[in-house]
């Protein structure tokens, strides 16, 4: 077995995408610097991440899927030196499924590592996150579901519950906490804080954009509503390559838009979750690299609109421009206007 294994475990929407790529992308210098990532690739620890949950239907996901969690465990059992597994599912685990995970990896050293954010923070992009991926609940709705099964919930946003969770059967020094550096950090210092807990001494190349774009909150509303009637996208590839990828972020991310934010009811929920799991860090002496007082929602939020303030005029001109770009696309996917006009005067015989 590795002597180390670092399981990187989410928060989602903490970043977790852009470390991936880079760790992904560069697979061959982690293993240079002494790490390696088990499996093909980035789809076998989201997997993986599933199947220690035990989750049902997972051979929706592919014919592989089963076992996927398994199959990395044999490759860390049969390597030496330090070994990583990442994904953000793995922080819907329960406890008994974390305490599991862990004594698979015996006798190696299991560090558990937690990218983290404010609540507030959190639920705002973890919401956005589940409309992009064909989710239509109101954000308000959200809060409100609980237990396992779902990678959309307070179940994976909320960070005194994963390390509540996660960190029950470890020392606190084997628990790393990594809150996502403030706007006006150096791009890289969160690459830098994760890098240097894993033991990445090199220079990596770095993307110049963050992984995943934001919509606006007219924007995301619309998508919400468009996946209402969205019947036949219901499988892993349709979300990610037509909802995900083709509508959000190829195309409604690319309108002007505006940030939106939580009511005051929410806000105070997400004030105490955050004061929670800051209590819960400093109690067992979590090994923090950052500043854990950003882990608190800040008393002056900025200004933002709410989701309920957008406007039905608002919508129909957003989806009016989402229409013309995607018959501009049609279009060039059909032959274009010249293809046509080609078409129809092949048959044509030329006049004297």
């Amino acid at each position: 077995m590795a002597d180390r294994v670092f399981l990187h475990i989410g928060l989602p929407k903490t970043g977790t995408t852009y470390l991936q790529g880079v760790l992904w992308d560069n697979r061959d210098q982690v293993r240079r610097d002494g790490v390696l990532l088990p499996g093909a690739g980035h789809r076998e620890h989201l997997w993986a991440a599933l199947d220690a949950q035990d989750r049902k239907n997972l051979e929706r996901r592919g014919p592989r899927a089963r076992g996927a969690w398994g199959r990395l465990r044999d490759e860390l059992a049969k390597a030496g030196g330090t070994g990583l597994v990442t994904h953000e599912f793995f922080c819907g685990a329960s406890r008994e499924q974390a305490e599991r995970v862990i004594a698979d990896l015996a006798p190696a050293e299991v560090h558990v590592v937690v990218t983290a954010r404010h609540a507030a923070g959190m639920l705002t992009a973890g919401w956005q996150e589940m409309v992009k991926n064909g989710g239509t609940q109101r954000l308000g709705e959200i809060p409100h579901k609980s237990g396992p099964g779902s990678e959309f919930s307070w179940r994976t946003w909320d960070l005194h519950g994963v390390l509540k969770r996660w960190g029950a059967s470890l020392p606190p020094e084997q628990v790393h906490v990594l809150p996502m550096p403030p706007k006006g950090s150096p791009p890289d210092l969160h690459w830098r804080n994760f890098a240097a807990v894993v033991g990445l001494g090199s220079q990596y190349p770095l993307p110049e954009r963050p992984a995943n774009q934001s919509l606006g909150v007219v924007q995301v509303e619309l998508l919400r509503r468009v996946n209402e009637h969205l019947d036949g996208f219901k499988g892993p590839t349709d979300r990610g390559r037509w909802i995900r990828g083709y509508l959000a972020e190829g195309h409604l991310a690319g309108q002007p838009g505006e940030s939106f934010g939580l009511d005051e009811a929410l806000l105070a929920e997400c004030r105490e979750r955050s004061e929670r799991a800051v209590r819960l860090i400093r109690r067992r002496g979590f090994h923090v690299v950052g500043d854990v007082e950003t882990l608190l929602v800040p008393d002056e939020m900025p200004v933002q609109r709410s989701v309920e303030s957008v406007t039905e005029a608002e919508l129909v001109d957003a989806a009016g421009s989402l229409v013309a770009v995607m018959l501009a696309d049609v279009r060039e996917l059909s032959g274009g206007a010249t293809g046509r006009r080609e078409r129809r005067t092949a048959g044509t015989a030329p006049t004297t």
